[in-house]
Parts: C-alpha cells; structure tokens; sequence
C-alpha cells in the first residue's frame, strides 16, 4: 500500500510538473544579475533577457542585485520559488570561486541551482606595457625566472578573475610574479598603460580598444582555444604552459527544484537565440556563445570550483 501510494504520488508530480512546463510561463519573468548595470554579466543578461521575451511570450525583467562579489543576488536567486519565474544570469565568481574565497555563502552553488546552459565566454588577454621586453609567453616566463619577484600584475581585486588568472600562471609556469589588487578592472588597466605594472590578464572587451592604439601589447589569450576577435594570437597554454585556462563566463540558471520540463524549454530557446543574429551581436561585443546542454554546463561548475579552490589554496589566499 505505501509503495503504491509513494508511485501514485510520484505520477502526480511528474503530471504536475509537464502541466507547468506546458502552461509556461505564466507571468513576466525575473532574471537576477548579482552585478551593478553596465559589466559583462548585466551586458549578457540584458541580451538575453531581451531575446527570451520574444520566445517566451513574456517580458524577461533584468534585476540588477550587486554587492559582495556577487554573493546577494546569487543567494536571492538561490531562495526563490523554483517555478521558472526567477532565473539567475550566473557569473564564474559567485557560481565557481566565492566558495573557495568565503568562510561563509548564503548558498551553495551547486546543490541550490538547476544549470540552464552555458550562454558565453570571455576571454582574458595577457598584454604588456610597450616597453617591455616581452612578446611571448615563453619570453615571460623566462624574464620572470631570471628575476623572480620583479614582474608586478594589477587586478580588479583579490580573487577577481584577472586576480586568479596570474596566480594560475605563477602555479603552473613555477614564477614568482607580485599580484597588486586595485579597485576595479578599469584603474588596473590604466595602471598597465601607463607602466605603473608591467603585465595584466584584461577582460578582451576592456582591452581590445587599447590593443588597437597600440598602448598595451598582446601576447596571450587565457582560454583553451584562440578567441574569434584575435585569431592570431596564440593561447597561453600552446604557447608552453600546458593545461592552463582561465575565463570568465555567464550562465543562466534556476533555482534547485525547478521541474526538468522548464528547465528543458529554457535551453531550447536559448540553443535557438544563440543560433541567430544574438550570437553575432555578442560576439561583436568580445563574448563567445556557447549554448552547451545543463548537464555540461552542471559538470563545468564542478570542475571550475575544484579549479579554483586548488589555485586560491597553492595561492595562500585567505577566506573571509
């Protein structure tokens, strides 16, 4: 009796669940972004937001939450009614490296969402200032042994990707290079251009207009394979330090719970946006689309945390 009881239960979710896939959405849709307007997460979520209206039949609100690193409104996300009508515009830090840099999270990024898809990748470069002696990875690493501690690299902060992109490099390359943190990607870069450091892993977006001009020089992409908007430029990984990658990347996800039918609609449409013009507009903006399934982009999560927990540990990075 209690096991018919528990299967006759267990039919009457899943009923549940197709009914709500099929009747959804049912109201306007709220997609969290844990970041102030205006950065790559709020650009892609925005994009996005705009392209699943149109799918969905229902306006798709951008919900700008911002603050500690992402952590508030990646756990306002984590907490909502799992339905499908609160998504989260995921970003690497909040998703991937928070809980390696934090005593404490509101959430757990693993167990308290349901993966969407993947959207895009950023590729950071490694550019130099011009009067550097410095054209290639291998040059760097050979002029960062021969003088160990005398290349210094600027951040956006402690534990920001362009923070953990060097500390990635020192650790697999065996360099000592000084990490000086600024507050935010845009002094950071300043500080490149004008010599005040020597070297950065920029954001390609945010780099790319001063590469042009001439003030900073490329010498590496970050990602596994070379980046659209500069397909000449080696990564650093083929350029000899082998299995190094670091990117930033925005994801779409929901909270935990959320019934597989939705979640399944949701990637759908967004395989369909990114098959369109949408991928051509992002790219044009320095991202790469992907649009992977929920279980790849679930197994990047995982692999991305253990990723970064080893690096921020080998680093001697202090939670807070």
């Amino acid at each position: 009796m209690k096991m018919q009881c528990a299967l006759l239960a267990a039919l009457c979710a899943a009923a549940a669940a197709v009914q709500a896939a099929d009747n959804y959405p049912l109201r306007p849709i709220r997609m969290i972004v844990a970041y102030p307007p205006g950065g790559g997460t709020d650009q892609v979520g925005r994009v996005m937001a705009e392209q699943l209206s149109q799918t969905l039949g229902q306006q798709v609100v951008v919900d700008n939450r911002g603050g500690a690193t992402g952590n508030i409104g990646t756990e306002l996300a984590a907490r909502a009614l799992p339905d499908g009508h609160t998504l989260l515009m995921g970003n690497v830090a909040p998703n991937a490296v928070n809980v390696s840099l934090f005593k404490k999270l509101g959430f757990d990024p693993v167990k308290d969402f349901a993966p969407v898809s993947l959207v895009a990748i950023t590729p950071n470069i490694l550019v130099a200032h011009p009067s550097m002696p410095v054209k290639s990875i291998k040059e760097l690493v050979a002029l960062a042994k021969a003088k160990p501690g005398a290349l210094n690299f600027p951040s956006a902060g402690v534990g920001s990707s362009s923070h953990l992109a060097g500390e990635l490099l020192k650790s697999l390359a065996g360099i000592d290079m000084v990490h000086i943190p600024f507050k935010g990607g845009g002094p950071a870069l300043v500080a490149t251009i004008s010599g005040e450091v020597q070297i950065m892993f920029a954001t390609m977006p945010a780099a790319m207009p001063h590469v042009k001009s001439g003030k900073v020089r490329p010498v590496a992409v970050t990602t596994a394979k070379r980046s659209q908007a500069m397909p000449d430029l080696p990564t650093i990984a083929e350029a000899g330090v082998k299995g190094y990658e670091a990117a930033t990347w925005y994801g779409l996800l929901a909270p935990a719970r959320t019934p597989k039918p939705v979640i399944d609609r949701l990637h759908g449409d967004v395989v369909k946006i990114l098959a369109g013009p949408t991928r051509q507009r992002l790219e044009a903006q320095g991202f790469e689309p992907d649009g992977g399934t929920p279980a790849a982009f679930a197994a990047y999560i995982k692999s991305e945390i253990a990723k970064w927990a080893k690096v921020i540990k080998d680093a001697g990075i202090p939670a807070e």
